[in-house]
């Protein structure tokens, strides 16, 4: 694997609905960073698996994977509640965990060279996809927020879904990510914790750009 030199790394870890995804996006913008959430390629292997069932093996992943661009991950289907909770049971497939793991390393070290670097965020991108980041963050919030969050998103593609499904959901997301025997979400000792529960958008982004910016060598 190429691996480009002085680039800026940051890595953020985080249960369902947190925020993360949001915050990675914005951070990635401001620095010019090759942005990636990871755990939408899970989500998009949860989609291929429910659409094409009788195709679905390893051989077809590969192909899928080699092929994967990052606004295929924008399809606002990957955001159901069945894609996720199929996706929690993907992610425990060691075979295909091997398969996302190869591409999220290429994207940390390896992004195109319009970009000063690159920014992930998932589950265990801190500790076992880039244990090396520049900065590491794990971003948190209480359960019935991001429950509330994530209810807010999905009204807007079924109209019928309720806050209570969503509530669950989110709690049997939590215990997939936590308690799974590979690579289960948990927060490093060197990670900055954020806790974005009564913070704005914009409040979360200033105050990861001023620990980025005071210890920023770039």
């Amino acid at each position: 694997m190429i691996k480009r030199k002085k680039i800026l790394k940051i890595a953020i870890d985080s249960p369902a609905a947190a925020g993360a995804g949001t915050l990675a996006k914005s951070i990635s913008k401001h620095y010019n960073l090759f942005y990636l959430d990871t755990g939408k390629i899970y989500r998009f292997m949860a989609y291929l698996k429910l659409r094409y069932p009788n195709k679905f093996n390893l051989k077809f992943l590969k192909i899928k994977i080699k092929n994967l661009k990052i606004k295929d991950l924008s399809n606002k289907s990957l955001l159901i509640d069945e894609v996720g909770n199929e996706a929690a049971i993907i992610s425990k497939n060691k075979k295909i965990r091997k398969l996302v793991h190869s591409f999220q390393l290429n994207f940390a070290y390896n992004p195109p060279k319009k970009y000063n670097g690159s920014c992930l965020d998932g589950r265990d991108i801190t500790y076992n996809i880039v244990p090396d980041a520049d900065f590491k963050f794990y971003i948190t919030a209480n359960i019935k927020t991001r429950a509330l969050r994530r209810y807010k998103e999905l009204k807007l593609i079924n109209k019928n879904i309720s806050y209570k499904e969503v509530l669950k959901s989110i709690k049997n997301r939590d215990k997939s990510d936590f308690s799974r025997k590979i690579s289960p979400l948990k927060k490093t000792k060197d990670s900055l914790l954020i806790n974005t529960t009564n913070l704005t958008k914009r409040s979360c982004f200033l105050k990861i750009k001023k620990i980025i910016d005071r210890n920023l060598e770039f």
